[in-house]
């Protein structure tokens, strides 16, 4: 049973951390409303070999994503998913036919620079369906190579000025069209999931319980205006992090 568990490439000690660090990261998700995935694929990098960590952390991502989904599933604006996934479907394709990987300082710094301006511009009613399906091109794109675009799909989420729960249900349901779109792809292209089959759903639902948990602080100890204040902080910290990055990378400071 152990054995099914533990990949032979990652170790029991590194596959009991990613269990508990399944859960903390999709309690954070659940309740802030971002985070969880960035972090998640941050421990996994350090834990897991580089060629596995993207396509698994897929897996998970839509297991975890599709608990905070199933959990607040009334909470969904599904008029959004279509023009995403379709967008996704496009950004999916490109990133995996593209050969020559675009240089992450640039990228990282034009992510920045999006995501700040769509939590601090102006309010708009809802991104028309140009934006979303744009949205799910440039972010399905990244995340064949980085893995982790919630905060770039959240800044779209969160100029439709949602409450929180329609926030955090909408996202997911997002997150979950977009990382079986990038999981699917790696399979394409031949990446072996099977020896990751146990750890993924240990991990799986670890991360249901961190969600459970999460959505009962969101629900029952968190405001709208406290939600879109500590997102919109988390939003605009993540941003500037990923600034500080592509200028380092640029070798501006």
């Amino acid at each position: 049973m152990v054995e099914w568990l533990v990949p032979a490439d990652v170790g029991l000690t590194a596959s009991v951390g990613l269990i508990l660090f399944s859960a903390v990261t999709s309690f954070v998700t659940a309740a802030a409303g971002i985070g969880g995935g960035i972090m998640m694929v941050a421990i996994m990098a350090v834990l897991m070999p580089a060629q596995a960590v993207i396509p698994v952390h897929g897996v998970v991502q839509i297991g975890s994503n599709a608990g905070r989904t199933a959990i607040l599933l009334r909470q969904v604006q599904w008029q959004v998913l279509a023009p995403f996934c379709a967008g996704s479907v496009v950004g999916a394709a490109i990133g995996g036919l593209t050969v020559v990987e675009l240089p992450p300082a640039y990228l990282d710094i034009g992510l920045a620079f999006f995501i700040l301006y769509s939590v601090w511009a102006p309010p708009v009613t809802a991104p028309g369906h140009f934006k979303v399906v744009a949205t799910g091109v440039f972010s399905s794109f990244l995340t064949m190579f980085f893995g982790a675009t919630g905060t770039f799909v959240s800044a779209m989420v969160k100029s439709m000025r949602l409450g929180r729960l329609e926030h955090v249900a909408t996202h997911s349901a997002c997150m979950v069209a977009q990382h079986f779109i990038k999981v699917v792809a790696f399979g394409i292209l031949g990446f072996n999931f099977a020896p990751y089959a146990g750890l993924v759903i240990a991990m799986i639902i670890s991360g249901f319980i961190g969600t459970w948990i999460g959505n009962h602080v969101l629900v029952k100890l968190v405001s709208d205006t406290i939600f879109h204040r500590v997102l919109a902080g988390l939003l605009s910290l993540l941003a500037l992090r990923l600034l500080y990055e592509g200028v380092t990378l640029l070798g501006w400071v």
